[in-house]
């Protein structure tokens, strides 16, 4: 028995020293060594120095290493299971993965990788820290850029509101149309027709002749031809007005040769010469039809209006795309902004032509005043402020020459969105806080006035573009808040709305119309963005309170191309804006050509849509100057 017992016992030592000894063997078949290459997934050189972690899925160790100069990397005595592979590199995209390590499989991990679109500095990630001031810096980034497209949504939810109003009034303003007041030529006031001009070369026969021939009784019409010209069209209406006089007619030529106030210096001197009741006024490239003042006069029955504000039509929309798309741009004004204020009961403005003041209205609200550079939309809130009503008439059109040269449409844009700044400087404070205003009016009057400042939290946004594709890159958290972006697509949805109902080009098929006005709207946004920077300038020289002189947009008087014989008041000079735009163009166009290689095109067609717009103002203004240089 001893004997059994002692072999027993020896016999378990040897057990137990064989497991010891055969432990470690254990332990060993259950690790494994693997690895894998990591190429550029465009070029597929191979990558050195690309962060690699794995963590098992079950225990959550991580392991960590770094690929080679040959783009190999290797994990050694790594335990078997299940993992995620995620390369957390900095000039590399995420990139996640799940393997399988057993005891006889040793995983293949070769893979590529998008490397980040990187034209900024290499922010985000060091070594294995962030950098706190880089992600700090890149939080207001995404500040800024969030409050653009806030404040740019708040703006298309506002004209989505008018074109609603402006849908459900379409039902009252039928049954209006069929109750017009009719005109008495008997009962008819008298009324004074003023003409402001300055050197009107090529439309001043035109407008004396057209006003001239207003089918008004003519003991009730007086025309004051108001002529601040400083060149040979000072002479060509004086012989004008001596003929259109000879033939009985009431017409007045006042020419100053102080033009201080500019328009509404004019306007203001010759009020104390004026002998009608109520004042029409109409600029130089007008031509309202005969029956214009018979249209409108009567809507002043009710004692409460005054201003009545007629459409503008186009004369020459058919000139080029350039006249079609401000003819699409203008119709969304005065059909939905216009005619939707109108309806809702909010504040409109007199449009600076093709529309009638009542006299008294002008003195009481306190007259022209020479302040700011759209002095017509100055005087119609200090009106409305006093209590007076305007009126809008959709139906009565008054036909006006678009500009057709881009040189002049940036003219044209410069002074009413610097003049819409320096309105809303002087106004705001009046529109806040006079006394029976109503809330809503308050909201839609201070916006209104403020409406020209889209324009630079639209160039901010551009431009902000840039950075947040690489805050995209560079930090998951960001990137995740970045998603929601997305939602203000909305405002593109309900400016479609707005400019659908204000679109006149319905006629024949309605599905083909469709398409015609999707063609327009988004070249219309091509164009309105190409125009942002120039926009922008206009409205900060108005809010910083830097003058400058009122520049009248140029008149042609052509309604096609081979009309067209050059115009010497259409001043064309490369300026500082002009190279401004063609490097926007070259930088927006590299970013969407760059984003598109490496397979990010979140942004492209946004980017797309900024180089068109740029280089569309850019080369048809560089085209316009060398074609100016070679006809001198």
């Amino acid at each position: 028995m001893f004997n059994t017992y002692h072999s027993l016992v020896i016999h378990m030592r040897v057990l137990a020293l064989t497991a010891l000894l055969l432990l470690p063997l254990a332990g060993l078949a259950q690790n494994q060594n693997f690895g894998g290459k990591i190429v550029d997934g465009k070029t597929e050189a191979p990558e050195s120095g690309v962060k690699v972690t794995i963590r098992h899925l079950k225990t959550s160790k991580i392991h960590v290493t770094k690929s080679k100069s040959d783009g190999y990397f290797a994990f050694k005595n790594t335990p078997i299971g299940k993992y995620e592979l995620e390369v957390t590199d900095k000039d590399f995209k995420q990139k996640k993965f799940k393997f399988e390590v057993t005891e006889t499989h040793k995983p293949d991990l070769d893979f590529e990788v998008d490397r980040k679109v990187s034209w900024m500095w290499n922010w985000g990630d060091s070594g294995d820290e962030e950098h706190y001031w880089a992600h700090f810096t890149a939080k207001i980034f995404v500040f800024f850029y969030f409050a653009c497209l806030v404040l740019i949504l708040f703006y298309s939810i506002l004209q989505l509101s008018l074109a609603i109003a402006y849908v459900n009034n379409r039902k009252k303003k039928k049954a209006a149309l069929e109750n017009e007041p009719e005109f008495n030529p008997e009962k008819t006031p008298k009324v004074t027709v003023q003409l402001p001009m300055f050197n009107e070369l090529y439309v001043a026969e035109r407008i004396i002749e057209t006003i001239a021939a207003f089918d008004y009784p003519a003991d009730k019409l007086q025309i004051q031809v108001l002529d601040d010209s400083t060149d040979e069209t000072t002479d060509l209406i004086a012989k004008k007005v001596a003929e259109v006089a000879a033939t009985g007619v009431n017409i007045q030529h006042i020419h100053r040769t102080d033009r201080t106030g500019y328009k509404a210096g004019a306007l203001d001197d010759a009020m104390d010469q004026v002998e009608g009741e109520f004042i029409a006024i109409f600029d130089a490239d007008f031509i309202p039809e005969p029956d214009w003042l018979q249209k409108t006069m009567p809507h002043f029955i009710d004692d409460n209006i005054g201003v009545v504000q007629t459409r503008w039509g186009h004369i020459n929309k058919k000139y080029s795309i350039l006249t079609e798309l401000q003819a699409f741009g203008l119709n969304g004004h005065f059909a939905i902004e216009q005619g939707g204020r109108n309806a809702s009961g909010h504040f409109i403005n007199f449009n600076g032509t093709g529309g009638v003041w009542r006299k008294t209205c002008i003195a009481e609200a306190g007259g022209w005043e020479h302040d700011t550079l759209t002095e017509d939309l100055d005087l119609s809130y200090r009106a409305q402020l006093k209590g007076w009503k305007f009126k809008f008439l959709e139906h009565v059109v008054s036909p006006a020459e678009l500009p057709i040269t881009m040189s002049a449409l940036k003219s044209q844009q410069h002074r009413w969105m610097k003049g819409g700044a320096e309105c809303f400087i002087k106004m705001w404070k009046r529109i806040a806080t006079t006394k029976g205003v109503k809330f809503g009016d308050r909201i839609h009057g201070l916006s209104h006035l403020f409406n020209s400042s889209v324009f630079i939290f639209i160039l901010i946004l551009c431009l902000l573009t840039l950075p947040i594709l690489h805050i995209k890159d560079s930090f998951a958290d960001l990137n995740y808040i970045l998603q929601y972006g997305a939602v203000f697509l909305l405002s593109t949805v309900f400016l479609s709305f707005y400019y659908w109902h204000s679109y006149k080009d319905k006629e024949g098929n309605l599905f083909v119309a469709f398409f015609r006005f999707i063609f327009r709207f988004v070249m219309f946004l091509i164009v309105s963005m190409g125009l942002a920077l120039n926009n922008s300038v206009a409205v900060m020289e108005g809010y910083l309170g830097i003058k400058s002189s009122f520049v009248r947009t140029p008149k042609f008087n052509v309604n096609k191309k081979s009309e067209f014989k050059g115009n010497k008041y259409d001043k064309k000079r490369l300026s500082i804006l002009n190279i401004g735009e063609g490097f926007l163009f070259l930088l927006f166009g590299y970013t969407a050509v760059n984003r598109a290689i490496y397979g990010d095109i979140g942004m492209v067609p946004f980017h797309l849509m900024l180089a068109l717009g740029y280089g569309l103002v850019f080369f048809y203004s560089i085209a316009e100057i060398r074609a100016s240089n070679k006809a001198r």
